[in-house]
């Protein structure tokens, strides 16, 4: 989120008042005042250093703590900065030296261009190999800020050169002028890379830093342009202090939200180190998650104190008990929300198992079971509404202390799903069990539908090729390949003179129930029946389901097909009897018609060939073609009736009569 126009007015007016200040004093040498009183520059100076020098301590611990590479870098912009203002403290006339130190003087310079130097290299993005560098040199770093201050020092006080001249009015002068500009830019430069991190990563800590370095760039200004003892002398003392105090103001504010300092400057720190805090927040959130589901499940409440949890959890993750506390409500919303996530996407699966065909039984069974592993803690029963009676699979009767929610089916109450609680239910829950309710009655609703359109469809189409299209629509597409088939053919000898005798009642009576009996004995042996054709049926074997013996089973079923019809017909000597023709060959298999309306059949010579068969049969007599005798080898016992000549060949035929199967 950009900060607000307004507040970035406000705080570029801060940064700039001191610029402002400085340019008058500077442009108006009147007004740059005198004003020398040793004490207060003694006691301000080292106060302002202490402030550094402690917030240089603390940063290196956190450092340390996270394993940071900027936090290290970072402390070393106070160290430098706390421990030559020290020695510039020092250097004040008549508290400890009896007279001004050039080394003392000019030392004030000469720290805030090595935290310059420290600023801008901490406000570099390093990857993990120069972090890495960066931690492996940490001693060395640590130490560097004390053994520099030492050399100077002895420098100093040993009057060695160049620092045994006497020290200038102006403070810096010379080489420390320019130092002191180049490391005016590098604090700014620090400053802008601080500025466009804080419009990424938002932190307290993090905007008191880069406007410290904003205001240690200015001092150095100052401190080219100011006089010892002059306003301006006095507004970089004051600038530095400002900017050390305005951080340590911001840490214990930080301080005062977390209850801890673990974490002050979290905000500072590098994208692998925020990264890697996130994690371990993240895995944190995660644990405490757990636990509050454990809990849950044991009968504690979620707001009820961690206890070993929490201090388990602070120990691992350094957490402080503010975090533990904030953390506890976000697992609790957590762990809410995915609860929720789950139970709405069993919904969904229950929305999704409506719209597949199965038997009701089968589909209830699954809708039962997404909806209890959804809520888990509850008790779910499901009962439907048969012969008018409200009956449960448990055998159990209704529970008044329930949550009942109503089945229907086309606005008919068909059941119930009843839920048990041990508690209350939340409006949440009970608009998802309502939901889930409504969901159940689509499904129990679509189930039933499905299984009248079943039925309806498979009676007016082979059961094999109905499963076919079921399994897989897009064989309804029209055109087909070419398979091996067997083919039989089966029809009425003496139906003509028959129908012209009867009424159409007996017709239809008569035929209705011949195919009721051969049908059955068709489908038996896994044979499609493609066609009904007033006296006539068709019926093919390995197609659409693949059969390695289709001409064994074509032949059983022709075979067990004049067996039911004398069962039928005895007693009925005036009904016709059927005659059946089979054969064996390869033919086109698929879809013929329009797309409106088509059929499933087989076209070719081999069909055309079991209808000739067919004509020459006797009735209750099985005629086979000469590939349907090779397939059936030694298992057919068939006498020949030689080579026939048949109508559409110019070839004769080899026809046999199939007497029986061994």
């Amino acid at each position: 989120m950009v900060p607000s126009p307004v507040r970035v007015a406000v705080w570029l007016i801060h940064v700039s008042i001191p610029a402002f200040g400085l340019w008058l004093l500077v442009s108006k040498p009147h007004l740059d005042v005198h004003y020398e009183h040793h004490g207060v520059h003694f006691w301000l100076v080292l106060a302002t250093a202490s402030t550094a020098m402690a917030l240089g301590f603390v940063l290196l611990r956190a450092a340390r703590q996270r394993s940071d590479a900027r936090l290290i870098l970072v402390s070393l912009v106070f160290q430098f900065n706390a421990g030559f203002l020290g020695l510039h403290a020092l250097a004040t006339p008549g508290v400890i030296l009896s007279s001004p130190n050039a080394g003392f003087v000019a030392a004030t310079p000469v720290g805030l261009v090595l935290g310059g130097v420290a600023a801008l290299a901490s406000s570099i993005d390093y990857g993990p190999s120069g972090a890495a560098r960066i931690r492996r040199f940490e001693p060395l770093l640590a130490a560097l800020p004390l053994v520099l201050l030492a050399v100077w020092a002895i420098v100093s006080l040993a009057g060695l050169p160049p620092l045994d001249r006497a020290p200038d009015p102006s403070e810096a002068h010379g080489p420390l002028v320019a130092a002191a500009f180049v490391g005016s830019a590098f604090y700014l430069t620090a400053a802008i890379r601080y500025l466009l991190k804080y419009l990424r990563t938002r932190g307290v800590v993090l905007l008191s830093v880069l406007t410290a370095f904003v205001l240690l760039s200015e001092a150095l200004f100052a401190v080219g342009f100011g006089r010892s003892w002059r306003a301006s002398w006095w507004e970089w003392h004051l600038l530095m202090v400002a900017a050390f105090v305005l951080i340590v103001f911001s840490a214990h504010l930080q301080f005062r939200r977390e209850g801890s300092a673990h974490g002050l400057f979290d905000s500072v720190t590098l994208r692998q180190t925020m990264a890697a805090m996130e994690r371990d927040y993240a895995r944190a959130l995660e644990e405490m998650v757990n636990a509050l589901r454990q809990r849950a499940d044991g009968g504690v409440a979620a707001t009820e104190p961690l206890g070993s949890v929490g201090v388990e959890l602070s120990r691992r993750f350094g957490l402080t008990e503010r975090q533990i506390a904030v953390l506890q409500q976000g697992a609790h919303a957590l762990g809410n929300e995915r609860e929720q996530v789950r139970r709405l996407g069993a919904l969904a699966a229950v929305g999704e198992r409506s719209s597949v065909i199965r038997s009701e039984a089968e589909l209830l069974d699954e809708v039962v079971g997404l909806a209890a592993s959804a809520f888990d803690r509850d008790r779910l029963r499901l009962g439907l509404i048969r012969g008018g009676q409200l009956q449960f699979a448990d055998g159990g009767s209704a529970d008044s202390t329930a949550l009942t929610l109503p089945l229907t089916v086309k606005g008919t109450p068909a059941g119930v799903l009843e839920v048990a609680r041990d508690g209350e239910f939340s409006d949440s829950d009970i608009a998802l069990l309502r939901s889930f309710a409504s969901q159940t009655s689509v499904a129990l609703e679509n189930a039933r539908l499905y299984q009248q359109l079943d039925g309806l469809f498979r009676s007016y189409m082979s059961p094999a090729v109905a499963t076919a299209l079921i399994a897989d629509p897009t064989q309804a597409g029209l055109g087909g390949e070419i398979a091996e088939v067997s083919v039989l053919f089966a029809d009425l000898r003496g139906f003509t003179p028959f129908s012209e005798q009867s009424s159409p009642d007996q017709v239809v009576d008569m035929l209705n129930t011949y195919y009721g009996a051969i049908v059955p004995v068709i489908l038996d042996e896994g044979g499609t029946v493609v066609q009904f054709v007033g006296d006539a049926v068709m019926a093919l074997f390995n197609a659409p389901t693949r059969q390695p013996d289709h001409a064994h089973r074509a032949a059983r079923a022709g075979l067990n097909l004049h067996r039911a019809i004398e069962g039928v017909a005895d007693g009925r000597p005036d009904w016709p009897r059927f005659r059946v023709g089979v054969n064996t060959g390869p033919a086109l298999v698929g879809n013929v018609g329009a797309a409106q309306m088509r059929n499933f059949t087989a076209i070719g010579d081999t069909t055309n060939l079991a209808a000739r068969l067919e004509g020459l049969a006797e009735p209750g007599t099985v005629v086979i073609g000469p590939l349907t005798r090779a397939q059936l080898g030694d298992n057919a016992v068939v006498s020949s009736r030689g080579e026939l000549q048949v109508k559409g060949r110019r070839e004769p035929v080899a026809v046999y009569v199939l007497e029986g199967m061994r």
